[in-house]
């Protein structure tokens, strides 16, 4: 068995064991439900779902309960822009375009990022492409159900995405180490600048348009044709490339944009305005304040880090009040990781916007729970504590903002993904089962061989 799998094992036995359907009253908590203000009160959690949240409730009979007294309940958070669980890289760098690539196929389950991300509270997030090209690969939500296989951990039914990115890094490939003189270790790619990383998006939507207007002429051929006349079209050949964009231009797949300027954000809606779609999530967008007024009239979200600057030449001017203030032009703001060490303390990012840019509790919160979801339209399910949506949870011990408040127990629809007390108290079994599976992997490693006595011949 590989090491990563039989971690993941070992992380994985004390959870799976409480997977069974289970109908759960959390009771005596202080419940920040995001869009329905702050109660003392419970919640009846049943196949999966919030079926009642109040100050009072009607426990059904056999129900487990949860005494959460002094503690604080909040919706599952959920992270609008990560990279865990991406098997064997993110980056399809050898293309300029590489909307043909998915996300969906090198889902790795194993990895030990999505149980961590649990232990900070996060139940959700959006696995993107890298960087490396100006259209990357496709884009989806998983759900962090440690122990569930790929398929398992796949959000159903949400809209799927595709990654751009703009600036630094797509036209990064267009320029060799050492400058535009140096020898280049492997052939320079197009595009090199920040027009031709423009150039490219608008030409392969041109290729977009055209091979959409192709297949909407065969189907309304298809649809006007008489079988009985023996009529058949023959379809357009299908283009692997081309299929996500046009799903784009059918508001199919949302656009999720790397960027960090003001110029290239005002580029891109520009683009996207010319062929009618619309730009879901600028993606990180640390000088979105300069252009707030013109993102919301795009209708863009915007997906951004608290206060992360100065690590590259495109973040210099990036400020930690950039979130509030585009908030308060009209904006959908959220805060994101990218990053896995990052996304395991979202809670404490979303306090510091009520630092920089005094905003409420309510709309701190809001911005790494219900903002993402309505950025990745999956609000209708969760992003919230409301009868109906789903069942992930997450309990802390101390006002959920703050620096001091540790995750207690995280649900996932309605199954205890993550809990405090049980992984303390199963480390002891733990660490003695894999010392016992280490000790008997090197009994059956091949001895070396002791060289035969006597002067060794030279």
């Amino acid at each position: 068995m590989k090491k990563p799998a039989l971690i993941a094992l070992l992380l994985a036995a004390p959870v799976i064991a409480q997977m069974s359907a289970e109908t759960y009253v959390i009771r005596n908590a202080t419940i920040m439900t995001v869009t329905k203000g702050t109660l003392k009160g419970s919640i009846v959690v049943n196949d999966g779902k919030i079926s009642e949240v109040g100050e009072k409730v009607l426990e059904p009979s056999g129900a487990k309960i949860i005494d959460a007294a002094g503690q604080f309940v909040i919706p599952g958070i959920i992270d609008c822009h990560s990279h865990i669980a991406a098997e064997g890289g993110i980056n399809e760098g050898s293309v300029s375009v590489s909307s043909m690539v998915d996300i969906k196929d090198v889902i790795n389950p194993d990895d030990i990022a999505i149980y961590r991300a649990l232990a900070g509270g996060v139940t959700t997030a959006n696995i993107l492409h890298g960087s490396a090209n100006p259209i990357g690969g496709q884009t989806l939500p998983l759900k962090m159900r440690w122990g569930k296989d790929a398929q398992g951990l796949i959000f159903e039914g949400a809209t799927p995405g595709i990654k751009f990115a703009l600036g630094e890094n797509p036209k990064r490939a267009g320029n060799p180490a050492g400058g535009r003189g140096a020898i280049a270790i492997a052939p320079a790619r197009y595009p090199a600048t920040r027009m031709g990383v423009e150039d490219t998006i608008r030409e392969a939507f041109n290729q977009a348009k055209a091979y959409k207007t192709d297949w909407d002429a065969y189907d309304a051929r298809l649809a006007n044709t008489r079988v009985a006349h023996g009529e058949h079209p023959i379809p357009p050949r299908k283009d692997l490339k081309l299929e996500p964009l046009k799903e784009v231009l059918e508001g199919k797949r949302y656009v999720h944009a790397h960027c960090y300027r003001a110029d290239e954000i005002l580029m891109l809606l520009r683009v996207a305005d010319e062929f009618g779609f619309k730009i879901r999530t600028l993606q990180h967008v640390l000088e979105g304040y300069k252009v707030a007024k013109e993102i919301a009239a795009h209708g863009a979200g915007a997906s951004t880090f608290s206060d992360w600057w100065s690590y590259k030449v495109e973040a210099f001017d990036a400020i930690p009040y950039n979130a509030a203030i585009m908030q308060k032009k009209g904006v959908l703001v959220s805060l994101n990781s990218d990053d896995a060490e990052l996304m395991r303390h979202l809670n404490s990012e979303a306090g510091k916007v009520m630092k920089y840019g005094g905003l409420s509790e309510t709309e701190a919160l809001a911005m790494v729970t219900l903002n993402p979801a309505r950025q990745l339209g999956i609000d209708r399910r969760v992003g919230s504590i409301e009868t109906g949506k789903d069942a992930d949870l997450v309990i802390y011990d101390k006002f959920p903002l703050s620096d001091y408040a540790k995750v207690q127990k995280v649900l996932i629809d309605g199954h205890i993904y993550f809990d405090r007390d049980s992984e303390a108290s199963a480390r002891p079994a733990r660490q003695a089962e894999k010392q016992k599976l280490i000790d008997k992997e090197k009994q059956n490693q091949p001895r070396p061989q002791t060289p035969p006595t006597g002067r060794l011949r030279q």
